[in-house]
């Protein structure tokens, strides 16, 4: 049996993975619960860690996973049409898990950075097939990740992500961003006032603020695959 504040982090550590595919920070879980420090955060999570509803996942800073629900929230499911982000893993030289009928072939456009922003995306260089589960509607594109930045949201160099291509994104999400037109970066955005932020998650990067007309949002983050090489 979890006390309220035990079920209410738990579940709300579950809403915002199927929502953004990565775990709140300390700070947003400390104002969501009214806590008054994170010390109280710590010690439910680690209340939850024993019960066997939460693990925290080695070497990523603020990785959790929901191993399981409390029996009253086990009849919640994700939005139709979508499934909650979870890094999709995939052996070197290996297909996509799945049939050919359960999964999509993606175009790779190339790279982008999870650091500095880089050059712009490129052209289709590569096919990709992806897990029909990883998808919704909508056009979708991948993506390979270079640099460390996003490793706090379990985002790796060298690893794929799955973007949802859409133009307007809710802040608190991951996305491709378009920096004066010519940069793409992948980063958490958040709205402050008229300004974009485009933050990481990795303490040795500073989030930098743009102006509204600086930011063109290229699509959202839906997924991630992996290979082991």
């Amino acid at each position: 049996m979890l006390t309220r504040k035990q079920h209410e982090l738990l579940m709300f550590i579950h809403e915002r993975l199927k929502e953004t595919g990565v775990s709140p920070s300390f700070d947003e879980m400390k104002d969501a619960l009214g806590l008054a420090s994170k010390s109280g955060i710590h010690r439910l999570i680690t209340a939850l860690e024993e019960r066997g509803f939460l693990r925290r996942l080695p070497h990523r800073a603020r990785a959790l996973e929901v191993t399981k629900l409390p029996t009253q929230a086990t009849a919640t499911a994700p939005p139709k049409g979508r499934a909650p982000f979870k890094p999709q893993l995939v052996d070197a030289g290996a297909d996509a898990p799945g049939t050919a009928s359960d999964t999509r072939e993606l175009p790779v456009l190339g790279r982008i950075a999870a650091g500095t922003p880089i050059e712009a995306i490129q052209q289709e260089r590569d096919r990709l097939p992806v897990p029909e589960t990883l998808l919704g509607a909508g056009e979708h594109f991948v993506l390979e990740i270079q640099g460390d930045s996003m490793v706090g949201a379990g985002i790796l160099d060298g690893d794929f992500v799955v973007i949802r291509r859409t133009n307007t994104a809710q802040s608190g999400e991951i996305v491709v961003a378009l920096v004066n037109g010519e940069e793409a970066t992948l980063k958490r955005l958040r709205k402050k006032g008229a300004s974009i932020a485009l933050e990481a998650a990795n303490p040795a990067y500073e989030t930098r603020i743009f102006g509204p007309d600086q930011v063109a949002v290229q699509g959202k983050l839906v997924g991630l695959i992996r290979r082991y090489h």
